[in-house]
């Protein structure tokens, strides 16, 4: 996921300020140097699979974790899903502390999500935020989702977590865990917003488009 514009989340996470403190505290906690993955872009068919469950015997997993975060890093974003990188597994890591100066209960949020499942929507309050993604640069669009779900996961110590979660992690956490049921965010648009993405998803799927990350386009 990746944040669009201070009046959709009270952070203007293309400030060149917050980026670089977002990609020092990476390298802080992994203690890595740069090992970018290319972001694959919407027509992959990796993200329209269901993506599924690992244990902790997968090859190298802790290296693709730490890779993982210095994608993110490097490509500007809060979340990323490890279909997103050519890879069909239930795997997700998120980074909230880059707007923990407007979100200060996200000081030091810096997870990792194994085999994550929403097993409840609470739907009885929502609310609509404008989303982007990596995964289909140049296009936001405001999503409705609930503010309350419940989850299950594994941490990157195999512990497990089940636990109710709401706010904007809420959010993030809807958006990355639709990546790995095969979902996008633009699925979740209606009417006339669907119908005016369409022919802007398919320059996409084209690669016409422009972006300041790695990417991987269908060919």
């Amino acid at each position: 996921m990746r944040l669009v514009h201070a009046s959709s989340c009270r952070a203007g996470w293309r400030d060149i300020g917050i980026i670089e403190k977002g990609r020092i505290k990476y390298k802080e906690r992994y203690n890595v140097e740069n090992m970018i993955l290319p972001i694959y872009t919407y027509g992959q068919p990796v993200l329209r699979k269901v993506a599924e469950d690992i244990d902790e015997n997968y090859p190298n997993l802790e290296d693709l974790i730490k890779n993982m975060y210095d994608t993110l890093a490097h490509s500007e974003g809060i979340g990323l899903a490890a279909p997103q990188i050519g890879l069909s597994i239930r795997l997700v890591v998120i980074n909230l502390d880059l707007i923990s100066d407007d979100f200060p209960e996200y000081k030091g949020f810096i997870r990792t999500f194994i085999n994550p499942h929403i097993t409840e929507l609470d739907d009885t309050e929502t609310d609509t935020m404008e989303e982007g993604c990596l995964s289909i640069p140049g296009i936001h669009e405001s999503v409705k989702r609930p503010t309350r779900i419940h989850v299950t996961y594994l941490d990157e110590n195999f512990q497990l977590h089940d636990e109710w979660v709401s706010g904007y992690l809420a959010r993030v956490m809807q958006h990355e865990f639709d990546h790995l049921e095969g979902k996008v965010f633009t699925d979740h648009l209606t009417g006339l917003r669907k119908q005016l993405t369409r022919s802007k998803l398919q320059s996409i799927v084209k690669g016409k488009f422009s972006c300041n990350y790695k990417v991987k386009v269908k060919r």
